[in-house]
């Protein structure tokens, strides 16, 4: 019996079309990596050291916010509004974190950071007291996937929930798409010395922003590298009276800060 076979013939390409593809692969894939780890950031940094009248004057959130300012314009890509002293007030706080944030795609990172007096449910701006579902609210104009806040601020550990400690308020805080890092408990003050440069908290934030948290020196901080470093190093200068607190929903491999990679 005669058997037929089928012989599938490819088609043959030629090789300068093989270098073409090769080399828009290349390029796609050069695309998607520098999109990926050189996101734009889209901050808005406040800090109020002098309230009204001088019963409530701090010594350096206005430098806190500064800095945080001076090192995110370091990187890459940066957008950001400063807010300080009478600047900070409710509205312009608001009215600048969805103006800025409106901006970021999905993958970019968009940050609020807030220095100043704080309270159990939120933070006190120039003219008053701003709950922390006004800045959730304002930080909803986004589309961004990676959105933090991080506040140097008394009690701030409590601003999730809006100073309730019900199963509801802190299972709507959880669902929330915002990483908040805060520098201390809900029963905690947050500490300032005169002679530094910036809070405890601001401290090692920015000191682990600039690479001291990178552990695995990949130029990429992620929100556990971040935390370990922070919160390993407040507790240890404040002789474990103030305690940073990360809460929210994200993952620990969410990058907050990416810096470019060195050219060899």
């Amino acid at each position: 019996m005669l058997q037929m076979t089928t012989k599938l013939i490819m088609p043959t390409i030629p090789l300068y079309m093989m270098h073409k593809f090769f080399k828009l692969f290349i390029l796609v894939f050069l695309l998607i990596s520098f999109t990926t780890i050189h996101a734009k950031v889209y901050l808005v940094s406040v800090g109020i050291t002098d309230y009204p009248g001088t019963s409530m004057d701090l010594n350096l959130p206005a430098k806190d916010a500064q800095t945080i300012s001076w090192l995110y314009s370091k990187n890459t890509d940066v957008e950001y509004i400063q807010l300080l002293n009478e600047q900070a007030t409710m509205q312009n706080i608001t009215s600048s974190m969805r103006k800025t944030f409106a901006k970021a795609s999905t993958d970019d990172i968009v940050v609020l950071f807030f220095s100043g007096h704080g309270y159990p449910g939120g933070f006190v701006a120039y003219d008053g007291q701003l709950t922390y579902t006004q800045v959730r609210k304002a930080m909803a104009t986004s589309k961004c996937k990676n959105k933090m806040i991080f506040a140097d601020a008394c009690f701030s550990g409590k601003i999730r929930t809006n100073g309730n400690s019900s199963q509801s308020s802190l299972q709507a805080a959880q669902k929330a798409n915002v990483m908040l890092f805060l520098s201390s408990r809900s029963n905690e003050t947050s500490i300032e010395r005169r002679g530094m440069q910036n809070g405890f908290f601001t401290t090692y934030l920015q000191k682990g922003l600039r690479g001291g948290a990178d552990a695995n020196r990949d130029r990429i901080i992620t929100a556990k590298e971040l935390y370990d470093y922070v919160h390993k190093g407040v507790i240890e200068i404040s002789h474990d009276k103030q305690h940073p607190v990360m809460w929210g929903k994200f993952s620990d491999n969410m990058p907050v800060m990416a810096w470019p990679k060195k050219s060899k």
